[in-house]
């Protein structure tokens, strides 16, 4: 009898899986789902988020008297999030970084991709996963852990990559002022490269409260992947002892920035076992008080400082400029599909990807 149960259980979740691929699919093909925000909240601490590009809007955290600041940057409505060209805090795929030359090889076949900067392709092509509109899987406010699970189908040839690609991205409230953010990717047909990450920009003091540049970091990081001025891997991983990018003891962000011209945005190589949770950052507000620890299981992570923001109308009509946040995207390497000693991005027909943040913010 308890096999019988068993096999009847079995059935069930089966049917479930390829009745839900098979709605995503329609769901997709037909028409696309109403433009939003949706809200977790868990005290007074809580985050806004839209289905256009799954994309954290807001989050809300106290400071070390009490006092709530939004501390990601973003806009007001949903539809400003249509001409979100700096993708603020969205989901960006399918491969999210730099592919040099727009293209790639993979098993004898070259892909020549859309170059959406300059002769390169920069977070998955001209209309990427942080510019379509995502269906909600589920959404579950008033619960212990709130969560909602967005959800992708990406079609084979989309933006010229190939194969199918299931996408899920569950936002949920852990415990006391954490926020997990898990992205998981299944290649249901063909190999594919694969690297998702999210593209919040942070500013602990608030999103309306000017530079961050006195704010500290630490990377849990002893390499980088250099790049050339156009921001391509050059293939190398090198220490960062001796250098400007060396955070490996917290020290202000501003403390070295003028000795690049561009400020920070290059890929460190997170100490630890690839694929493993880690900590990778601690960044802290001397003023506000904020603390903003983060941990992952991706190899890499992309330390950004925001230097190409210039004059964009943000929220409350606040006015973002270069330097207002910082970006630290979890990830696989930049153009890992043609640098072989890079961790490979490839996933196989029937396998999945993932890449897993756990943020927690405290006060100091």
């Amino acid at each position: 009898m308890s096999r019988i149960i068993s096999l009847l259980l079995c059935f069930v979740f089966l049917v479930g899986v390829f009745a839900s691929e098979f709605v995503v699919a329609k769901h997709d093909e037909h028409h696309e789902p109403k433009v939003k925000f949706y809200e977790l909240k868990k005290g007074n601490f809580s985050v806004k988020l839209t289905n256009r590009g799954a994309t954290i809007a807001s989050v809300i955290v106290p400071d070390k008297n009490g006092k709530l600041a939004d501390v990601v940057l973003g806009f007001d409505s949903v539809e400003e999030y249509a001409n979100n060209t700096q993708y603020f805090g969205a989901i960006v795929g399918r491969v999210a970084n730099r592919i040099s030359g727009a293209k790639f090889t993979l098993n004898g076949v070259t892909y020549k991709l859309i170059a959406n900067e300059g002769n390169n392709t920069l977070h998955g092509g001209p209309k990427g996963f942080g510019d379509v509109v995502w269906g909600v899987s589920k959404y579950v406010k008033k619960a212990r852990d709130p969560y909602i699970t967005f959800v992708y189908r990406s079609f084979d040839g989309e933006q010229k990559f190939p194969g199918d690609l299931l996408v899920y991205v569950t936002y949920k409230l852990l415990g006391y002022q954490k926020l997990s953010v898990i992205m998981t990717a299944k290649a249901l047909n063909k190999a594919t490269p694969v690297n998702i990450v999210n593209h919040a920009y942070w500013n602990l003091r608030g999103h309306n409260t000017g530079n961050i540049l006195s704010q500290k970091i630490q990377l849990f990081a002893s390499k980088v992947t250099p790049t050339t001025d156009a921001a391509i891997p050059t293939g190398q991983i090198l220490p960062v002892k001796g250098t400007p990018f060396d955070f490996r003891k917290p020290r202000t962000i501003g403390s070295r920035i003028k000795k690049l011209p561009s400020g920070y945005n290059i890929n460190y190589v997170v100490d630890g076992p690839d694929y493993k949770m880690k900590k990778v950052a601690i960044v802290e507000d001397p003023k506000s008080g904020r603390v903003m620890k983060l941990w992952s299981n991706a190899p890499g992570v992309q330390f950004y400082t925001s230097y190409w923001l210039s004059n964009i109308k943000g929220k409350g009509g606040y006015v973002y400029q270069s330097s207002a946040a910082l970006c630290l995207e979890t990830q696989g390497f930049p153009d890992a599909v043609n640098h072989p000693n890079f961790p490979s991005v490839i996933v196989n027909p029937g396998k999945t990807f993932k890449n897993i943040m756990l943020f927690q913010f405290l006060t100091k």
